[in-house]
């Protein structure tokens, strides 16, 4: 059973990024499963730091943008916003080229808060950061 409560698909996530971050970074948006969804990276200039390998806050801003569109995808009530309260990454294995590739899937879907994982992995499947993203599901007054 999906758990997703808004209208998602690839065209609409991928449209919806022109122009911000994720754009900049080459991000794109591949999969959508009944609960998880699924991008990747390009490791190239746009994402690597001066030693060539892949930078941590490349792979933070990933995770992020997973698991920031995932929480709003799946919220209870239309008007509401999920937001990120809190965000964690262990950095496991290095990657040089190629593209990585982040799941977002939750971990705790409630009303006030939701948690989801994102592992990130690289061309080989290999687990190069795993990630955790709190989010506070918070109505438009609170903004």
């Amino acid at each position: 059973m999906s758990i997703w409560t808004r209208a998602l698909d690839l065209d609409t996530l991928n449209a919806n990024n022109r122009n911000t971050a994720v754009a900049s970074l080459g991000i794109e948006f591949t999969e959508i499963g009944d609960d998880y969804i699924i991008g990747r990276m390009p490791v190239d200039a746009r994402t690597v730091q001066p030693f060539g390998i892949l930078h941590g806050g490349s792979s933070v801003l990933l995770a992020e943008s997973l698991g920031s569109i995932a929480a709003n995808y799946c919220l209870r009530k239309k008007e509401q916003r999920a937001v990120g309260l809190e965000i964690n990454a262990n950095h496991i294995r290095a990657v040089a080229s190629g593209w990585v590739t982040g799941t977002a899937r939750p971990i705790h879907i409630g009303s006030s808060t939701q948690i989801w994982e994102i592992r990130i992995e690289n061309d080989e499947g290999k687990t190069s950061c795993i990630s955790r993203i709190t989010m506070a599901v918070i109505d438009p007054r609170d903004t």
